[in-house]
């Protein structure tokens, strides 16, 4: 048995021709066989060079055909062209092809947007299997183990149908990221496709669809300095070198539609300000700081106040320096659940303000405890933070992922040029809501004249902070 192979440019009339003639012998005669390549214009070239090198043909036009001998085995038999393969069917069938001209454009035209349609079709199906790729810095903070679970879950990333996650940890003993690893490994999750440990920025942050930066751990100098000032310049400096380092390997390796959050402690609002100042070729709206944790960390001190649960309170927003001089705004904020003297159904709330009389604790206790509260659990636990901090970088990922109400109001540090009077550059803390996939400044928050100094002055401290940590 006899088996012919057309391979032609998708466009090419003479492959069409060719191609309608095959299907009459292959319908005329039993012994007779076709299999048919249409190639993109774009590749024929390269094609074609490849496939006659690999069997010492020579030919330069479309169509390309060769027969094999099934039966037989060994490589194929090189034919020709389109008018070798006529007088061939000539010569041996007594068949013949008299398609006119417009009739082969025709089909040469068709046979193009089929070829389109099918790489189309096969480009969506590889994207959807295309893994979805997590990038996490100081990938030993303590954090991970509770974020990674989580990550690999379809509640948080519900349209994706595999992940790589890569670890990175810059002062991780490399036994101590293995270890990671195969931890990560033995949860067996359906979606985890491959886990990359990094100790060094050789492959950081390649092809990155999601980068989750913690706090950094950073050995101090033995030199018995104690001056704060002193530890603080230091620590910036380390800060301010690393974090531009990132920005420039962010610009260069990750997707132009990263989504990128800073979290942690230290400095978050300068690091956020840092990566963009480095970053330039993707856009502001992919960085944000987070302070999701701290509004959570307001709504437990409250709860607490009112006797409610943390849960029953919501709109409670911060402005400023996460890190820093920050202000917990209870202007809209509400509680449910509330006992008083009035009461209502599940879904009713009364605002927080018209129930919490006691303004000098609001203005000076309240913000004092909120700045406290996470020092106030690590004294208890002896260790940071972490299930908090977890949290807040999950419910930001839900909600940036629209796996969350639209309607949910979070507070995170963004560049927010020409509002609120503040200087360009400055990554500060407001209020946003998100809607799909891109978060939106909360318009018809209040910002009175008391918020608005408040806000200059977070700028100022920020501003010196970047000067602190460039002086050489």
């Amino acid at each position: 048995m006899t088996k012919f192979v057309l391979a032609g440019k998708a466009d090419c009339p003479y492959y069409a021709k060719a191609e309608l003639l095959a299907d009459l012998l292959q319908l005329s005669l039993p012994n007779f066989s076709i299999h048919k390549i249409s190639i993109h214009p774009d590749d024929w070239k390269e094609w074609l060079e490849t496939t006659c090198q690999t069997n010492g043909w020579k030919h330069e036009q479309s169509p390309l055909i060769w027969w094999e001998l099934v039966d037989r085995g060994g490589k194929g038999m090189l034919l020709g062209g389109f008018g070798d393969f006529l007088d061939h069917c000539q010569d041996y069938y007594g068949i013949t092809s008299d398609m006119p001209t417009d009739e082969m454009l025709k089909i040469a035209a068709e046979n193009l947007e089929t070829k389109i349609n099918m790489i189309a079709e096969e480009q969506h199906r590889v994207s959807l299997i295309q893994p979805l790729h997590i990038w996490i810095s100081s990938a030993l903070n303590p954090a991970s183990h509770i974020l990674i679970p989580y990550l690999l879950s379809p509640e948080v990333f519900p349209h994706v149908s595999t992940i790589s996650l890569h670890l990175l940890d810059l002062e991780g003993d490399e036994g101590e990221m293995q270890g990671l690893r195969m931890e990560v490994e033995d949860l067996a999750f359906p979606l985890l496709q491959q886990v990359t440990v990094h100790t060094d920025l050789e492959q950081a942050f390649q092809e990155a669809d999601v980068i989750l930066l913690l706090d950094d751990r950073w050995s101090e100098d033995s030199d018995g300095e104690n001056k704060l000032e002193e530890k603080k310049k230091r620590q910036l400096k380390k800060i301010s070198a690393r974090y531009r380092d990132y920005g420039r390997l962010i610009d260069e390796r990750a997707s132009k539609e990263v989504k990128l959050i800073v979290a942690g402690d230290s400095f978050v609002n300068l690091r956020c300000s840092l990566l963009l100042d480095n970053a330039r070729s993707i856009d502001s709206r992919r960085f944000v700081a987070m302070a999701t944790q701290l509004e959570y960390e307001a709504r437990a001190v409250i709860a607490k106040k009112m006797k409610v649960r943390a849960s029953d309170i919501t709109d409670v927003f911060v402005w400023g320096n996460i890190s820093g001089s920050f202000y917990v705004d209870l202007q809209r904020a509400k509680v449910f659940n509330h006992t008083g003297a009035v009461r209502g159904p599940a879904f009713f709330s009364r605002p927080i303000l018209e129930l919490l009389y006691d303004r000098k604790w609001l203005k000076t206790d309240f913000q004092g405890l909120v700045r406290c509260q996470r020092a106030a659990v690590a004294s208890k636990t002896c260790r940071a933070a972490t299930m908090s901090a977890a949290n807040g970088i999950l419910t930001v990922l839900k909600a940036w992922n629209s796996t969350s109400s639209p309607d949910d109001v979070l507070s995170l540090g963004v560049l927010c040029p020409g509002q609120y009077n503040l200087p360009d550059g400055i990554v500060v803390s407001i209020p946003v809501t998100f809607k799909d996939g891109k978060w939106s400044m909360l318009f018809d928050a209040a910002t009175g004249d008391e918020l608005k100094d408040r806000l200059r002055l977070c700028a100022d401290e920020l501003r010196q902070e970047k000067e602190l940590g460039s002086e050489s």
